[in-house]
């Protein structure tokens, strides 16, 4: 039998915040076994503030955060200036980075380099090149393994800035590739390409609410979902994907739940 992702629910947002703290935690410590860094990229969306009540919660027996040693990425962005409100980078500095407490650490934190927002392409070849930089060069490694992908799903299925159907999602050259076209404002954007996240040593969803409950059930439970973005990467990481979800989100999905980490 094929393995498959790890969809955990819970009761409520303090419990998956625990729990996804137990988790990062737990990647945290392979990251610094295999490199002695963590190196993440993380999405937008309702995550950062997922995030941030996970890893800004007290320290407990099941360790402590050392962010001096995370390097964190953006698995997409918006070709916007940091400051804006559409920004990630904003989003995940505004509710986790400046909250961080001064004893945990420091992370080194890759942003876009807004002078290429005019010119997107620009922007994904010299983001590709922040990222050959901190793994290798690109022609001695063919993929980049982040020690974690921290993802939302979108209403439509969709991962990073990948919409259902689009060519993009056959890229399999670029580690980063640009959008010029998204239907959602605003238009223009940089993603890290499908292979690359499937890639990943562990790849991680937050989903909550009733409003995912539907386009849950079509990705976990159908044939049609398995061609959607978020089914794309379930198929290529298989067990290597966690789903952290609240009960709301997965009510009527009948894919197994795991019990615990």
């Amino acid at each position: 039998m094929a393995k498959q992702p790890n969809l955990y629910a819970f009761g409520d947002i303090d419990r998956l915040a625990k729990s996804l703290r137990k988790y990062l935690l737990q990647c945290q410590s392979t990251g610094f076994e295999r490199h002695n860094t963590f190196k993440v990229a993380v999405s937008g969306g309702s995550l950062p503030k997922t995030l941030a009540k996970a890893l800004l919660a007290p320290s407990d027996k099941n360790g402590s955060l050392d962010f001096s040693k995370w390097e964190i990425f953006f698995a997409d962005e918006r070709a916007v200036p940091l400051d804006h409100e559409d920004s990630n980078y904003k989003l995940l500095k505004d509710e986790l980075l400046d909250k961080i407490p001064a004893d945990l650490g420091k992370p080194v934190v890759h942003p876009i380099d807004v002078q290429y927002m005019d010119d997107v392409q620009e922007m994904a070849d010299q983001y590709q090149d922040v990222i050959m930089k901190s793994f290798a060069a690109k022609d001695s490694v063919k993929l980049p393994i982040f020690d974690l992908l921290l993802l939302g799903c979108g209403p439509d299925g969709q991962a990073c800035s990948w919409l259902p159907g689009k060519e993009l999602l056959r890229e399999s050259d670029a580690w980063v590739a640009p959008i010029e076209d998204s239907p959602k404002p605003p238009a223009k954007r940089i993603t890290l390409t499908l292979p690359v996240v499937t890639h990943g040593a562990k790849i991680a969803f937050v989903a909550t609410g009733d409003g995912k409950r539907d386009i849950l059930r079509q990705i976990l439970d159908t044939e049609e979902g398995r061609s959607l973005p978020c089914g794309l990467v379930n198929e290529g990481g298989a067990d290597r994907v966690s789903w952290f979800t609240d009960t709301a989100a997965v009510e009527g999905v009948s894919f197994p739940r795991r019990g615990s980490l």
